[in-house]
């Protein structure tokens, strides 16, 4: 059952998370695109991988969830991105990203692009890491510029230092709802206004400045915080055992979407956000498989 015909279109990386000795598919768009698949969207992602054993398992894993794989390219020169993730005693990641993967060159020709922008999509999702080539941000500049969405997702997801201002101010520019944690936020703040801002006042000046709709800044186990329509209200969280925080950012964003595009308001699409994202930290990787109180929950937004 597609929730409501939810069209999603997501860009960005397709790579293997290596914790502990074992390999996790995952890539922040990835796991956005996987997650609202899950939840019932047509959920559609251009990225690239390698023709190595980690491109073929990838394409399998992400058919398995229901990912339409038309806009996946296979290429033969370079290898399927991985990212080393090394986590401290609380399950905080830290990443080695490898470079010059099959997801920095990520191609779309004239006709792919042409037939994006005759489709409709509800969202159109992006992140910061898979503009750090000139030839990834040539395409995204020009789908974002193309594409025909109701709303326009931004996930700051900021790594190691893969990320310039230029395309930060950007990306924001063309965006209608942002994602950010608090270190981001820090970040965001200096780097935009020269300036450490408390967080009300960073989110007003990047409202005003950028003309987002709504912005969600999470706090790990402390919740979020949404900024919509001039109010700032924080959403409280659930304390769930941590096992790992790799992707809970990521369950955090499609539970919020797949919510807010199914009819709830702001703040309830805040609440089931937190309900996903706290449930994939009690657990190892960033797709867990969902339980039956997930699974009933999503089948009630679907109802709306």
């Amino acid at each position: 059952m597609v929730a409501k015909n939810i069209n999603v279109l997501s860009f960005g990386e397709i790579l293997w998370d290596m914790i502990d000795g074992k390999k996790f598919i995952g890539g922040a768009p990835f796991n956005l695109t996987a997650h609202l698949a899950r939840m019932g969207c047509k959920a559609t992602i251009i990225s690239a991988v390698g023709q190595d054993s980690l491109g073929e398992k990838a394409l399998l894993k992400a058919g398995k969830i229901g990912i339409d794989l038309s806009y996946i390219q296979v290429h033969s020169h370079l290898p399927t991105g991985t990212v080393r993730v090394d986590l401290n005693a609380w399950g905080h990641p830290t990443f080695q990203i490898i470079e010059d993967v099959a997801w920095d060159h990520i191609e779309l020709n004239k006709n792919s692009i042409h037939d994006l922008s005759k489709s409709k999509w509800d969202i159109f999702c992006f992140g910061t890491l898979s503009q750090r080539s000139d030839e990834n941000r040539e395409v995204l500049y020009q789908l974002l510029r193309s594409i025909k969405a109701k709303h326009v997702f931004y996930d700051v997801n900021l790594r190691q230092n893969f990320f310039r201002k230029s395309w930060i101010e950007k990306s924001l520019c063309f965006s209608t709802i942002v994602k950010l944690n608090d270190q981001e936020a820090d970040i965001l703040s200096e780097l935009l206004f020269s300036q450490k801002l408390k967080q009300k006042e960073f989110i007003i000046k990047l409202v005003k400045k950028y003309d987002v709709s709504i912005t969600c800044i999470t706090h790990g186990k402390n919740g979020s915080s949404i900024f919509y329509n001039n109010l700032l209200k924080k959403i409280p969280g659930i304390n769930s055992p941590v096992i790992d925080t790799v992707g809970a950012g990521d369950g955090f964003s499609a539970g919020f979407l797949f919510a807010y595009l199914c009819g709830s308001s702001v703040f309830g699409a805040a609440e089931f956000a937190e309900m996903v994202g706290n449930f994939i930290v009690s657990k190892t990787g960033a797709l867990p498989l969902y339980p039956l109180w997930l699974k009933k929950e999503i089948q009630n937004f679907k109802k709306r």
